[in-house]
């Protein structure tokens, strides 16, 4: 009979569950969340540029915690 048990003890697995990564993403969720809000706040070119700026490197933080954990 096939081994059923489920392998959660794996390295990859314990990799992928680190307190770190996931603090990672949601720091990045936060920034863009800063991003978006900043977006809509004022009706300036220059401030409309630097969210938008801002909503993008939030991005590219939550989107390599993400690939961390496909790494795994």
């Amino acid at each position: 009979m096939e081994n059923n048990e489920l392998k959660h003890n794996t390295e990859s697995m314990k990799t992928a569950n680190q307190p770190g990564i996931y603090k990672l993403m949601i720091f990045g969720v936060l920034v863009c969340i800063v991003g978006t809000y900043a977006r809509f706040a004022y009706d300036s070119w220059q401030v409309s540029l630097a969210s938008w700026i801002v909503l993008f490197i939030g991005a590219i933080i939550a989107i390599k915690g993400v690939f961390k954990i496909l790494d795994a």
